[in-house]
């Protein structure tokens, strides 16, 4: 009597030849890559847009750490865009003096009445914190975020978390950075930037603060100057 034939167990539906595997993974990666390079470039591209004339608001916001930002801030406070104006990020011991002496142009006192200089963050989400409560103390139900271009959109971002209710405009600064697109410090720039907005949107950094508090205590803004921003 003829021996029966062999028992064979059908491999498993997710055991696929290390070769195929090996593809899709390739793919993947690939798709992957292809995804962020064109998300670079929109970013970029995003960043340099000039602003758009805004309706009146309640207050402007001016987060430190780059070229132009405290000027404009203050250019659109004089001509009425916003009845008054928190420059946040500012160094610990400057005053309203300081800027007085510091900035190009000067800066009728009436204006430096309608200004609080915030001096706690010194990060993004900082700027988010410390504008909340400005936004809160001066009943403020629409606000005006002036920043650089490449910054606008992860500080609006982490500012709307933290003041979901109040309407928010973005005022970009185009950066100087930016007008040599191929440097390495601007190529280094937008791509940190680009990551730390699509963290920004996982609100990765939010989730991990209690670490980053523990492990890092020092000044986080980049580049930024002791008074001016």
């Amino acid at each position: 009597m003829a021996a029966p034939p062999a028992m064979t167990h059908p491999p498993h539906g997710n055991d696929r030849p290390p070769a195929r595997r090996r593809r899709l993974l390739a793919t993947g990666v690939l798709a992957t890559i292809l995804a962020w390079m064109a998300g670079l470039a929109w970013f970029t591209r995003d960043a340099m847009r000039a602003p758009i004339r805004l309706p009146h608001a309640d207050g402007i916001v001016a987060l430190t750490g780059g070229q132009g930002r405290i000027d404009e801030s203050l250019r659109l406070l004089a001509q009425g865009d916003a009845d008054r104006l928190l420059i946040s990020g500012v160094a610990p011991h400057a005053t309203l003096g300081d800027f007085l002496r510091h900035l190009p142009q000067p800066v009728p006192l009436t204006l430096w009445t309608r200004t609080t200089l915030g001096h706690s963050a010194t990060s993004t989400l900082g700027n988010a914190d410390e504008t909340a409560a400005w936004v809160q103390a001066y009943h403020i139900r629409s606000l005006v975020v002036v920043t650089a271009g490449y910054h606008i959109r992860r500080a609006m971002l982490e500012i709307s978390r933290t003041v979901p209710d109040v309407r928010l405009y973005g005022y970009p600064i185009r950066s100087p950075a930016l007008r040599h697109l191929l440097h390495p410090a601007t190529m280094r720039l937008m791509v940190t930037e680009y990551d730390k907005w699509l963290l920004a949107c996982l609100n990765v950094a939010r989730l991990t603060r209690p670490l980053h508090g523990l492990i890092n205590h020092t000044d986080t803004r980049p580049d930024a100057p002791p008074v001016m921003g």
